[in-house]
């Protein structure tokens, strides 16, 4: 790809000087311009989102595009990827994962439900209450994993057995309905019918950006970064490592109870085999698809929002024109390796001091 952009600008080049000098400086500015946005992590994928909803949209507009469908793609299937991977971006930035945070997505609801029905906790103290539960589950994948220093990947399978087998014996692993005095508080989360059906893609874009300026514009995003790319560098300068790791288990862990009481909301329904690993995979799917290295020192939360609407269009895409839902794992199975690829080579050029 490098060599593919440097000869285009060269030849854009040779094409201005047959012109003369306006077009040659027209040419360059181009090929600059060109070259600029290769370098952007979320080059790649932004071409693969917009190239995939154009040709949704062109070859099967009454279906794709209609409020509807719209709704589907966007609130249904993309705005839960993509929230839960904004913690899971950071968390890998930094060297982390959490795999229990979709049964952080069973559980919020779950402690919402009960507080209302029994022991008559107003609504919308439940609904915060539930929020918080995420982040004490966070809380907790955070101490056994940065203070009892076991590895986050068994902490968080660990905690995630725990919560699910917790959503089990509390519900007597049977559906409830959503406590009618709560829909209220709950149609701003996520509910039927317009306006509220857009909630969840509003709460996504507001989140989403408000991490992206964390995450590139603070010093919270630069010693996130620096734990996960250089963890000694990063003790040596100062940085309290440790806090920033904490901060955001518990990030991830609102995020997931965020969904979770969305997707109960949506439904009118707190259901103990929703969330599991499925939402997990996905948005760490998203983040690698994004730019996320799963090694840590780099990603990007317009990356993994973008990787979201790329699953969420293939996802709804292929559903609208008919094919099986069977082969999704081997598409995003290859997206992942393909991602992977690219990564590791996009960071070889770059320690090289080249562009894309």
């Amino acid at each position: 790809m490098s060599g593919t952009l440097e000869s285009g600008g060269g030849l854009l080049g040779r094409l201005g000087v047959g012109g003369g000098g306006g077009g040659n400086g027209t040419g360059s500015s181009f090929g600059r311009g060109l070259g600029a946005f290769g370098r952007q992590r979320e080059a790649t994928v932004l071409v693969v989102t917009v190239a995939l909803l154009l040709y949704f949209g062109l070859t099967h507009a009454s279906s794709f595009v209609s409020e509807t469908n719209a709704v589907d793609l966007l609130s249904e299937i993309m705005a839960p990827i993509a929230i839960i991977a904004i913690g899971e971006v950071l968390l890998l930035i930094c060297g982390e994962i959490d795999l229990s945070v979709g049964f952080i997505y069973t559980f919020a609801p779950i402690v919402m439900f009960y507080l209302i029905t029994d022991y008559h906790v107003p609504a919308a103290l439940a609904v915060i209450l539930g929020l918080l539960s995420g982040v004490a589950a966070g809380w907790v994948n955070g101490f056994i994993t940065i203070t009892l220093r076991v590895p986050s990947f068994i902490t968080t399978i660990g905690t995630g057995f725990v919560l699910y087998g917790l959503c089990l014996t509390f519900t007597h692993a049977e559906p409830q309905t959503i406590p009618p005095s709560s829909v209220s508080i709950g149609r701003w989360l996520a509910y039927p019918g317009n306006p509220w059906q857009w909630a969840p893609l509003a709460w996504t874009v507001v989140l989403v950006l408000i991490f992206h300026v964390l995450l590139v514009r603070t010093r919270w995003g630069l010693y996130t970064i620096a734990a996960g790319g250089n963890l000694l560098g990063a003790r040596e300068a100062g940085i309290n490592v440790g806090r920033i790791k904490y901060g955001n288990f518990m990030i991830t862990g609102f995020m997931g109870a965020l969904i979770g009481l969305q997707t109960a909301f949506y439904t009118s329904t707190v259901d103990p085999s929703a969330g599991g690993y499925g939402p997990m995979f996905y948005a760490v799917i998203a983040a690698v698809i994004g730019g996320t290295a799963m090694l840590g020192g780099s990603g990007t939360i317009l990356g993994a929002f973008l990787g979201a609407v790329v699953l969420a269009t293939l996802t709804d895409g292929f559903d609208i024109i008919g094919v099986s839902a069977n082969p999704l794992p081997i598409i995003f199975g290859g997206a992942i390796l393909v991602a992977m690829i690219a990564n590791v080579q996009l960071a070889r050029l770059r320690q090289a001091g080249r562009t894309l």
